[in-house]
């Protein structure tokens, strides 16, 4: 019996260990891509390179339309790159606005070390670069799942058109604790993006749209924020997954009312 536990405590403190170091595996799926890839797209954009003060390097895609009605900055979600995500220009420059999005680093062309704080630093910094170009009440945050948490961040900083997070999460310690309620998660966990203490600063509507399936991140976290703060427009599509939504013409059509028909509302 006592050595079944000292072999138990192993594992217990091996798994620990383990997820504390690597947990960026658990939480992203880059997609690399070699320097030269060229991307393509059916509409016109312009690939954006911004070299960071500490050595990294942020690369981004830039849709344009004939006299925008502002800009949408797209924050992605954990998988994949700009190379597939870019596709999404095309619900959003549609609707009359310019469109940008860039990969995290480590995704894509974009290169460096990735921290919770960097991934934030990262994007403000591109955020004050767009704020250059168009007033801040022009600019649309748009957060999808891993995205939605760094969006609010983005939002509570600056002072934004609206924001709209797409399948967010009350907080990456809420969401995790469902699976991992076996560790010290507070203690090991490196990413804690606290969508839920982000949104209290933020003055500007934000919407929520959130699929009733959803099962990696299940709509009662966007409930309970919703909870927190009455004000959130909450918008769910029924029987919408988590990677599903724009399968469902619903989403399209609360897209074009939140930027084309009530664009005052925010």
């Amino acid at each position: 019996m006592t050595n079944f536990l000292i072999i138990l405590g192993i594992v217990y403190l091996s798994f620990c260990l383990f997820f504390y170091f690597f947990q960026d595996i658990f939480f992203f799926r880059p997609e690399k891509l070699p320097s030269g890839f060229q991307y393509k797209y059916p509409f016109p954009f312009e690939e954006v390179n911004f070299e960071m003060e500490d050595g990294g390097r942020i690369n981004g895609i830039f849709f344009r339309v004939p006299n925008p009605r502002g800009v949408v900055y797209y924050l992605k979600g954990n998988s994949r790159s700009i190379k597939g995500w870019g596709k999404f220009a095309k619900d959003f420059v549609s609707n009359g606005y310019d469109f940008f999005m860039m990969d995290y680093r480590g995704f894509g062309k974009s290169q460096g070390k990735r921290t919770q704080t960097l991934l934030f630093s990262d994007a403000q910094y591109i955020f004050k670069w767009l704020a250059g170009q168009y007033p801040e009440n022009k600019i649309v945050i748009f957060g999808r799942s891993l995205g939605s948490g760094i969006a609010a961040r983005i939002a509570s900083w600056n002072n934004v058109k609206m924001l709209i997070l797409d399948s967010p999460y009350f907080s990456f310690y809420h969401n995790l604790k469902r699976f991992l309620f076996f560790i010290p998660l507070k203690q090991l966990l490196r990413y804690d993006i606290r969508t839920d203490q982000y949104l209290k600063n933020i003055s500007c509507p934000v919407y929520i749209i959130h699929g009733d399936k959803d099962r990696l991140f299940p709509v009662n976290q966007s409930e309970r924020l919703k909870a927190l703060y009455p004000e959130i427009k909450l918008l769910k599509i029924k029987g919408g997954h988590h990677n599903d939504l724009p399968e469902f013409p619903e989403f399209f059509e609360i897209l074009y009312d939140i930027l084309y028909v009530n664009p005052e509302e925010g």
